[in-house]
């Protein structure tokens, strides 16, 4: 924790310039990497939202690209005012992230699953009636 001190600006009096630490650098990369990954999903949830079954799976993803957005927001927040209320939020709203994120890939897996057992059930059905079908041939 003691790497965290060292992200908000000095705010003592007189001209003393320390150069960013990487741990500074990596903290800005991780919020901006952040804003990214907000604004991709957002546009993905958009996009997926322009069809009635789609909006389905692309509500819940606008509402995690917000939430992402607004984490990074709060570490930003968190840096400038080294406020921990800041940095509690920001952890909280990438949690809810996480959480609906993990929620939307084990229902992609199951339907997933799903639609291969019923392609394998549509499969061997058709290959059944095609193989006892009786044949026609020319006489």
């Amino acid at each position: 924790m003691e790497q965290l001190d060292d992200l908000n600006i000095s705010s003592e009096p007189g001209p003393t310039f320390k150069p960013p630490t990487q741990f500074q650098f990596l903290f800005d990369k991780m919020t901006s990497d952040m804003r990214f990954v907000g604004m991709f999903t957002i546009i993905y949830g958009v996009i997926t939202c322009l069809t009635i079954i789609g909006a389905l799976i692309g509500v819940p993803t606008i509402i995690i690209g917000l939430r992402m957005r607004e984490a990074a927001d709060q570490f930003s927040l968190y840096k400038m005012t080294n406020n921990a209320g800041a940095l509690r939020q920001g952890f909280e709203l990438q949690g809810k992230y996480f959480r609906i994120i993990k929620i939307l890939i084990i229902i992609g897996i199951v339907f997933t699953v799903l639609y291969i057992i019923l392609l394998i059930y549509l499969f061997t059905t058709g290959l059944g009636a095609l193989l006892t079908a009786p044949s026609y041939s020319a006489l």
